[in-house]
């Protein structure tokens, strides 16, 4: 028994020493313009390939979600995090593994960024993803559909985009939800298609339409095929939520303006329309959250 604790002690204390990078470089990430966006050509993400990070072009909100093993609704801090954006290149000591790279970047961002940071359970309005009254129509995803159905992306994302104009279609793998594919629907709307998708995948996907978390309360176990029609305002209020807006996306006081009355309107969002379809139910709620509170940081990592 003392034996198996001395062991166990032992590796706890052995990851401790290595939760840190041999070495890391951190840059402010590059802006992306609408060519890069229509082109695919971004470099976005995280990619663990061995011992080598490679996190591209993470606000702060997110780089601090992965540090701590949260979701993004569970960061509060400055307004700023969700907007700057960095790009990280990182070594990880011999020995160490991919399990050990947010406790790598906790302590990152606490010796560049000046990062602290305190737990505390705050009351947080959210959504609650429910089934609507007259159950779920939602189809079962194939056996062999692409790709896990939840959890963190184990590389950066792969963006293809072919096509022009209304004929411009997206496919994006390596994230949660298998390979997504976006494409121009009827009146102007994006429709997204997910193989593989969960009802906790989908209810974070839901959450970056929102000023708010989308949490999962529908007791759905199963990995479905989602097909959601996204209007512009939709993809718009997506990119204010993420502190990220292309050049010719709109924005600013007006867009802010426009954010803050959909969520106080929830009836003015064509997404509330497109989860309906899928049988289910966005009810406004009140819940305990544990919540990562930022009590400092730094907008301007130190030297590498």
């Amino acid at each position: 028994m003392w034996k198996t604790f001395l062991l166990v002690l032992a590796a706890g204390v052995a990851m401790a020493q290595t939760a840190t990078f041999e070495v890391a470089s951190v840059k402010p990430a590059a802006p992306v313009g609408r060519g890069q966006l229509l082109s695919g050509q971004t470099h976005v993400g995280m990619q663990i390939d061995a011992a080598r990070v490679d996190i591209g072009g993470m606000s702060l909100a997110e780089l601090i979600r992965v540090a701590y093993r949260v979701k993004l609704y569970q960061v509060s801090g400055p307004d700023w995090m969700a907007s700057e954006r960095f790009d990280v290149l990182a070594k990880m000591p011999e020995g160490a593994n991919r399990e050990q790279v947010p406790e790598m970047l906790q302590a990152l961002l606490a010796e560049r960024f000046k990062l602290t940071a305190h737990r505390e359970s705050k009351e947080h309005a959210v959504y609650a993803l429910v089934v609507g009254k007259n159950g779920p129509k939602l189809k079962e995803s194939a056996p062999d559909a692409d790709a896990p159905a939840g959890g963190e992306p184990s590389a950066a994302l792969d963006v293809h985009v072919s096509g022009r104009g209304e004929n411009t279609s997206v496919s994006i793998s390596g994230g949660p939800i298998g390979t997504a594919h976006m494409s121009m629907g009827p009146n102007g709307t994006m429709r997204l298609e997910a193989p593989k998708i969960n009802m906790a995948a989908l209810a974070d996907t839901l959450s970056r339409f929102f000023d708010r978390p989308v949490v999962d309360l529908t007791e759905l176990k199963g990995t479905y095929q989602v097909v959601v029609d996204l209007s512009m305002e939709d993809l718009r209020n997506a990119a204010r939520t993420m502190g990220y807006m292309a050049p010719g996306m709109g924005g600013g006081r007006d867009g802010a303006r426009a954010t803050a009355d959909a969520a106080s309107d929830p009836g003015g969002l064509s997404i509330f329309a497109a989860v309906q379809q899928l049988g289910l139910k966005l009810e406004p709620r009140k819940t305990p959250i544990e919540t990562i509170v930022i009590d400092h940081l730094e907008k301007t990592p130190t030297e590498n």
